[in-house]
């Protein structure tokens, strides 16, 4: 009785050390675990691809509105600027004949040009070529001299046009981002398939090879998943109400 008991143990010892790490039982157990990993982390690498998509699909839509609203204050920059450019002209004359009167000695004439000026300048002059006068120094022979007179017409269109190519470049980056995504959701799917067809392969050597390769190739897609930025302004919390 004794002989047999041990003969069970030793067979059962046999049958263990043959199995080693990875036997039927283990891999179908290891199988069903990183399945359902793959899976979750599928749904998740979707799941934020399409908040990059959206949110690129946003900043593109912001991008082309705050482009035509600077093009269009570029251009009414641009008009008022030529006003400017056509008053000074006018101005210059009135100047001309003030400085003849003067020369002359023609207070009367000189008075009158003065006022005409006066009145010519509030009526025409825009706020920007208003304060360039009171900037002006001998030296110079337009407002349109003074630093930065230039630029100020086109401030507010600048700002505008900057605030676009800001809005752009974040879209793009959402873009290659969302790409980003794409690609670990190919990898996800490709550790599917291969923990899929675990199964057709009889011997436990070769189905070992297979769960090793789809789980390398899950730490790998994982790891590269992590150093992709997360969509802009992204809280889980506030998608449950917090």
């Amino acid at each position: 009785m004794s002989e047999e008991i041990n003969t069970t143990k030793e067979v059962a010892e046999e049958s263990t050390k043959k199995e080693g790490f990875f036997s039927e039982k283990k891999i179908e157990i290891l199988v069903a675990v990183f399945l359902g990993i793959t899976a979750i982390l599928t749904a998740w690498a979707s799941w934020i691809g399409s908040l990059h998509g959206g949110n690129q699909a946003t900043n593109y839509t912001k991008s082309n509105n705050v482009s035509a609203e600077g093009n269009s204050e570029y251009n009414s920059a641009y008009q008022l600027y030529l006003s400017d450019q056509l008053a000074w002209n006018t101005m210059s004359e009135y100047i001309f004949d003030l400085e003849i009167a003067n020369a002359k000695g023609d207070e009367i004439s000189a008075r009158l040009i003065e006022e005409k000026l006066d009145t010519y300048i509030q009526d025409n002059c825009s706020e920007n070529m208003y304060e360039a006068f009171g900037k002006m120094t001998d030296d110079m022979n337009s407002p349109f001299e003074v630093e930065g007179m230039v630029d100020k017409y086109f401030e507010t269109a600048n700002e505008l046009l900057d605030e676009s190519q800001a809005l752009l470049e974040e879209g793009q980056r959402d873009n290659a981002n969302g790409d980003a995504y794409n690609l670990v959701n190919v990898i996800y799917s490709l550790v599917l398939f291969m923990l899929g067809i675990i199964g057709v392969f009889k011997k436990i050597p070769n189905r070992a090879v297979v769960l090793i390769i789809a789980v390398v190739c899950l730490i790998l897609a994982t790891v590269y998943m992590c150093t992709i930025p997360m969509p802009t302004g992204f809280s889980i919390g506030s998608f449950f109400g917090a």
